[in-house]
């Protein structure tokens, strides 16, 4: 296919999808549909997706009578295949949004390797209720535990790239490495406010106490006794696995999860995108 025969696809499906879409085509079902009917096209991705782009635009920027007359006079078999056609499909609506001035979804992954078919499923889910709603996608990425999985750093743009190729609007990024001093500066608020505390206490013997709903002898430790404990896992005076800031919870919750779960550890593992 040339680009122009390309182009002339995008705005075929794209006047159709936008059909369907209040007179705005949705770019990730144009480019299934596209990459579908021509499959030859799936090994030149990279390269097509801007064409088909230039494509959604224009149809895009039409009304919706002229999209649906470039239908009717160009392709009136896709007005006849959307007559037997099921509805479009929803998805069910969130609960208590009526609370909230302007809903915020999110997909946070890890940058430590490719997103795969697996990751569309979460992305596509926000995307859409972002859209739903008139809300913001957020996209967060969790880098902040190289010692389990190092980042690389090439996956901050390449998992970017992807959520673009999938038609996603991404209204906000954040990377949490870049963000410690803002994570620091809470920590110190919530243990001055009694809401955490500075556990030291071995695994072993945390897990037994939690398990058995009772609180390790760090909790009850007075505010002040907690500041020095985080100032000495911020100076090096605690190594990495010696303490861990804790968020006081219910120690009844039936989920021993979430019972003073960990907010913040030690690491001692280089960062890639700190180099620290």
């Amino acid at each position: 296919m040339t680009n122009d025969d390309i182009i002339e696809a995008a705005k075929k499906f794209a006047a159709h999808n936008a059909s369907q879409h209040d007179g705005t085509a949705q770019s990730g079902s144009v480019i299934g549909k596209i990459l579908a009917e021509y499959p030859d096209l799936k090994s030149r991705v990279k390269e097509v997706v801007p064409i088909i782009n230039q494509g959604i635009k224009e149809a895009n920027s039409w009304t919706q009578e002229q999209q649906q007359k470039y239908i009717e006079d160009n392709y009136p078999e896709l007005l006849e295949s959307h007559k037997i056609e099921e509805a479009p499909k929803t998805l069910p609506p969130l609960k208590n949004v009526e609370k909230w001035p302007l809903i915020k979804t999110r997909f946070a992954p890890n940058p430590d390797g490719a997103l795969h078919l697996g990751s569309a499923e979460p992305i596509i889910f926000c995307d859409e209720y972002a859209k739903m709603y008139k809300g913001h996608f957020i996209l967060r990425y969790e880098d902040t535990s190289a010692e389990v999985k190092p980042p690389i750093p090439e996956m901050y743009d390449a998992i970017l790239e992807d959520l673009l190729w999938l038609g996603v609007k991404v209204d906000e990024k954040y990377i949490q490495s870049d963000r410690v001093e803002v994570y620091y500066k809470y920590a110190e608020q919530v243990l001055r406010e009694g809401n955490a505390y500075v556990c030291d206490c071995d695994v072993e013997t945390f897990r037994k106490l939690y398990m058995e709903k009772t609180a390790c002898p760090c909790r009850e430790l007075p505010p002040e006794e907690q500041l020095r404990r985080w100032n000495m896992m911020l100076d090096g005076s605690y190594a990495q696995g010696d303490a861990v800031v804790r968020i006081k919870t219910d120690l009844n919750d039936p989920n021993p999860a979430v019972r003073d779960w960990p907010a913040l550890r030690i690491s001692e593992t280089w960062h890639p995108r700190q180099d620290n």
